[in-house]
């Protein structure tokens, strides 16, 4: 059973109570718990609030990540946890004074620039390996296939030196701002994102599943997470006409993670309609640009870390897949990258597990499917992807 372990340990994100899929989870949230009455218990193990404190002291080795959860009524909400995790280093050798670069304003403006976010989670159990691994690959892929200048590409990871390129909540969404201010016509935005996604009850009722969609900073535990809703309103609302915005999502239930009103069904080849289902008016569209976002997996499933590259280490399975398509085929169209992508996870599940009981007692299968969405819909057999 060491080997489901380890690929459990790897996912990037843990599912919620929605989900089908029994996830091993890990013990230490007990320990965050405000407190231990019968109101509070673990988001991620049970879907009710009514255990005792010695039930939940029984089932803390099986108990999940996530917040703790205040039942009132029949509804559960979550609440804040009081730690944190934040430590720096250096990714890519620059020195202390990399923040003069990534000032509000470039020296020299740039109609390329990007946001590179990494979160590893050095030093909690639920930690990802392959995230700088993505972020180089990432990074380089933009440099050297998509000429975007170095001194126009913001990295996020842990090993940063600057404390404002530490991957937190605030130092995330300020990259984010900085990444769409005074944008322009005929600019090229990329945001990318590898680390923990998560799902969260949908109190705005602008979810047709009834969950928002959340990627996880590395102090999620105690500024909580970065919503949907706030990633769509501080990089989609903005982008005038004639810009461009790409984001590469490789997290858990990153599906509709920018909320985006189109959704490409790639089973059916048709593009469908994602628009909020409250009655209330939400705004949800650009103003005038248009936003793609590629995600490593639909709402309701989950993303993988693996070493099944190779002797390169771990790596986001989207992100390597993505990076590796991109430089054999450099005039590929959407819809050729998607049916590759898809191609290749087919492979590798060949490749590793050909017995269905060995399949099931290993989950050696990579079970996540790579989507679409878009704020506009268009041809993606005939349009050529480039950032």
């Amino acid at each position: 059973m060491e080997a489901a372990s380890k690929y459990r340990r790897y996912r990037k994100g843990v599912s919620s109570p929605t989900s089908t899929t029994v996830h091993g989870c890990k013990a230490e949230c007990l320990d965050l718990l405000p407190s231990r009455t019968d109101q509070y218990c673990c988001f991620f193990c049970h879907n009710n609030a009514s255990y005792s404190t010695l039930e939940h002291e029984k089932s803390r080795e099986n108990c999940g990540l996530g917040c703790p959860v205040k039942k009132i009524g029949s509804k559960l909400f979550k609440l804040g946890h009081p730690n944190s995790s934040n430590k720096s280093g250096n990714l890519l050798g620059r020195p202390s004074s990399t923040s003069v670069a990534f000032s509000s304003v470039l020296p020299t403006r740039y109609d390329k620039r990007a946001v590179l976010c990494g979160v590893s989670y050095t030093k909690r159990k639920f930690r990802l390996k392959g995230t700088i691994n993505d972020i180089r690959n990432m990074k380089e892929l933009l440099v050297k296939n998509f000429k975007f200048p170095n001194e126009c590409i913001r990295v996020l990871t842990e090993q940063e030196h600057d404390a404002n390129l530490i991957p937190t909540k605030h130092n995330i969404l300020e990259s984010l701002r900085w990444l769409v201010k005074e944008c322009k016509p005929g600019d090229s935005l990329v945001f990318y994102f590898s680390g923990h996604g998560l799902q969260q009850p949908d109190f705005k009722e602008d979810e047709i599943d009834g969950l928002d969609e959340t990627l996880c900073p590395v102090d999620f535990m105690k500024e909580g997470m970065i919503t949907d809703n706030e990633i769509n309103s501080t990089i989609v609302w903005p982008l005038k006409k004639g810009v461009i915005l790409h984001a590469i999502v490789d997290a858990c239930h990153s599906g509709t993670i920018l909320d985006l009103l189109h959704v490409y069904n790639y089973g059916r080849g048709i593009w469908e309609d994602n628009k909020p289902p409250s009655k209330e008016p939400i705004r949800k569209h650009t103003s005038g640009g248009l936003a793609i976002c590629l995600s490593a997996c639909e709402d309701s499933q989950t993303a993988a870390d693996s070493t099944v590259f190779g002797g390169k280490g771990m790596n986001g399975v989207l992100t390597y897949l993505f990076t590796k398509t991109i430089r054999e085929c450099p005039e590929i169209t959407y819809g050729r990258l998607l049916e590759k992508i898809h191609d290749e996870m087919k492979k590798i599940n060949q490749r590793r597990c050909h017995n269905r009981i060995l399949q099931h007692i290993f989950h050696c299968k990579i079970a996540q499917d790579p989507l679409l969405s878009s704020s506009e819909k268009f041809d993606v057999s005939a349009t050529i992807f480039k950032l």
